[in-house]
């Protein structure tokens, strides 16, 4: 397994980390526990959670994936060799103590010493802001419109109040996730100018049907050593080529939740038929040839990566192994010039 470093932090996570907001809906704590031995097992040294998680969010499961996680931590030994990551939820989440999810002072204390009590850790190795607390493009947003936002915290009073955490030890390092370029650099200047915490990684989605982060964020990432943390690399899935010619496999995420169709529109199939049919023209896995396309990029830090089942893991890992010819990256990118970003 790759090690690269995380922003400035002097923390190196594995090159694949593992993600895990199926945990509490389509998998159970054992499950969750046999994944967190396989992937600790084959070198990764990063989790992923979020305080808002399992996905789709609900009142009653939430919360679950960091109790799958906690269970699991208590009694290692091993817990300084782990970089464990989770996020505060944005605002506009009802699920998430009783619908108050701002950036504020409060909220970010009652956050983080949930998430700790969850994860029955003493400290959080990167914590994240889950989403803007303004409007901005995210989760799909096309267009900007300015709009009054009655739950915008300034970033300031976030900054400030991280600092306060991360000088308290409950948290290490900072992150931000779907995030834009010009949420990064204020945040950044907020910390060069004001002493507060740095931002180490931008968790955003970036996959081979949404590569969108390439304009503006990865000069960020790549200049501002702050890197992408990648979700979805495999568009919920889709990338695999497993929902094609509209097969719905049973017990599949999308065929499960149908409210997760951002990468099942009519541009999305056809450039991710041409993607498949690139792979096993190649004799590669559709799944593991889009996984290591996300992962050989210059400006990432880490791809996140999910499973349901240990197959479905076990391949995923096994992608970082992968090294794509001139040949296969050179056809992603054709297919990319006729079929840009389709599903943004």
């Amino acid at each position: 397994m790759e090690y690269r470093p995380l922003g400035t932090s002097g923390i190196d996570v594995s090159a694949l980390c593992l993600g895990t907001m199926t945990w509490g809906e389509q998998n159970t704590e054992a499950e969750a526990h046999e994944q967190l031995d396989y992937a600790v097992s084959r070198g990764i040294n990063f989790i992923d959670a979020a305080e808002m998680y399992p996905v789709p969010p609900k009142a009653e499961t939430q919360g679950l994936t960091e109790q799958y996680i906690g269970s699991w931590l208590k009694g290692r030994q091993d817990r300084d060799k782990l970089v464990i990551a989770t996020k505060i939820a944005g605002p506009g989440l009802d699920t998430v103590r009783d619908g108050e999810s701002r950036f504020t002072a409060s909220q970010l204390r009652e956050a983080v010493d949930g998430s700790l009590r969850r994860l029955q850790t003493d400290y959080i190795d990167l914590y994240q802001l889950h989403w803007p607390a303004r409007n901005a493009n995210y989760f799909g947003k096309l267009g900007y419109q300015p709009a009054r936002n009655d739950l915008l915290t300034p970033i300031e009073e976030t900054l400030e109040t991280l600092d306060a955490l991360v000088r308290e030890g409950k948290i290490l390092n900072i992150g931000l996730s779907n995030e834009t370029a010009w949420g990064v650099m204020r945040f950044l200047h907020l910390a060069e100018t004001r002493g507060w915490p740095r931002v180490q990684s931008v968790q955003n989605p970036y996959n081979l049907l949404n590569r969108s982060y390439e304009v503006g964020l990865a000069e960020v990432s790549h200049r501002e050593r702050c890197g992408l943390l990648a979700y979805s690399p495999l568009g919920f899935g889709v990338l695999s080529g497993k929902y094609l010619d509209g097969r719905q496999p049973a017990g599949a995420r999308l065929t499960l939740f149908t409210r997760f169709q951002r990468y099942l529109n009519d541009a999305g199939q056809q450039a991710t038929a041409a993607y498949v049919k690139l792979a096993r023209d190649a004799g590669l896995d559709p799944a593991q040839m889009a996984l290591a396309f996300v992962t050989s990029r210059p400006f990432l830090s880490s791809n996140i990566i999910g499973a349901t089942t240990m197959e479905q893991l076990k391949s995923n890992i096994d992608s970082a192994e992968l090294e794509l010819t001139g040949d296969v990256l050179e056809g992603i990118d054709a297919i990319h010039a006729e079929r840009s970003n389709p599903c943004p």
